[in-house]
């Protein structure tokens, strides 16, 4: 595996393709780190526990999240999380109307979603990403995608969807990790989605213990050697809440730690509940690194 170079006590990864035009907006991942703001219309999603599941409700928190300076919204109608299914037309009467009431918002609008005609639905509607948090497991999203103008995020999960995965066991979670995206990255290009519009996802905590959340982040450095710009969803999960024993609301702080260390390993957008903290944590991650200039300039000059 290629070792990514290093400035600053950072890992910039050597990306294929790192400009990236997605939604209307340019992206230069070789320097810009795009923050991503979580939308859930589900009655029981693991953070807001539907707080966001009416569709005014959605919606306003979509538009909170770009006026906290938000890069991009992800819109889900169905939890990761085993549970019964949903079925297809529910998940689509969920997301799609979000996406509709943001078309035109100058965001990045993804949708997440396993399904492939759920995906397809999006898209209709306006959706420039498709996140699939099982890593395109029905090979069917990736045709979708590949006729379409979106871009795909490939996550790396071992479970069937909305499937229990207990104990899961990794003798080198990291190589096993990039193994299972670089496999699933050549599924989605063997079905016309170009490597351009292809981002890669590690799955903290799907299916893995805390330990091998910890592991990831420690070893992130060699997910981003991929080549591709890696998305990280850290933004409150369980391995922040059981390292530091710190229940759901109060998680904030080791995620906003989670991520700018996740940065400095190379990645390139994080997924997050808490936008403004995470706005101001990427942009000062980002002019550390010499990516951008302070707002302004007033301390200690004549």
């Amino acid at each position: 595996m290629a070792t990514a170079p290093s400035f600053a006590g950072a890992v910039l990864p050597e990306l294929a393709s790192p400009r990236r035009l997605i939604g209307g907006r340019v992206f230069d991942f070789s320097r810009e780190v795009a923050v991503m703001a979580i939308i859930n219309r589900t009655p029981d999603s693991f953070y807001d526990r539907g707080a966001t599941f009416e569709l005014d409700a959605a919606v306003d928190a979509a538009h909170r999240a770009i006026a906290d300076g938000a890069d991009w919204v992800d819109i889900g109608g169905a939890k990761f999380a085993p549970g019964p299914a949903i079925p297809i037309s529910e998940e689509i009467d969920r997301v799609v109307p979000v996406i509709r009431a943001l078309r035109g918002s100058d965001v990045v609008i993804s949708l997440d979603t396993f399904h492939p005609k759920v995906a397809l639905a999006g898209i209709a509607a306006g959706a420039h990403v498709i996140n699939d948090t099982t890593g395109v497991h029905d090979p069917a999203m990736a045709e979708v995608v590949a006729d379409s103008d979106a871009t795909l995020v490939i996550t790396h999960s071992l479970a069937l969807p909305r499937t229990p995965y207990p104990a899961p066991h990794y003798d080198d979670v990291v190589a096993e990790v990039a193994a299972f995206l670089r496999a699933r990255v050549d599924r989605a290009t063997e079905r016309g989605v170009p490597l351009e519009r292809i981002i890669v996802d590690p799955g903290h905590d799907l299916n893995k213990n805390t330990r091998h959340s910890l592991e990831l982040t420690r070893r992130l450095g060699e997910i981003t050697a991929l080549g591709l710009p890696t998305l990280v969803a850290v933004s409150n999960k369980d391995f922040v809440g059981e390292t530091l024993d710190r229940e759901r609301g109060a998680r904030v702080e080791g995620s906003l730690a989670a991520a700018v260390f996740c940065i400095l390993q190379g990645a390139r957008i994080v997924r997050m509940h808490n936008v403004a903290a995470a706005v101001d944590a990427a942009r000062m991650t980002e002019a550390i690194l010499g990516f951008r200039e302070p707002a302004y300039l007033r301390h200690n000059l004549a």
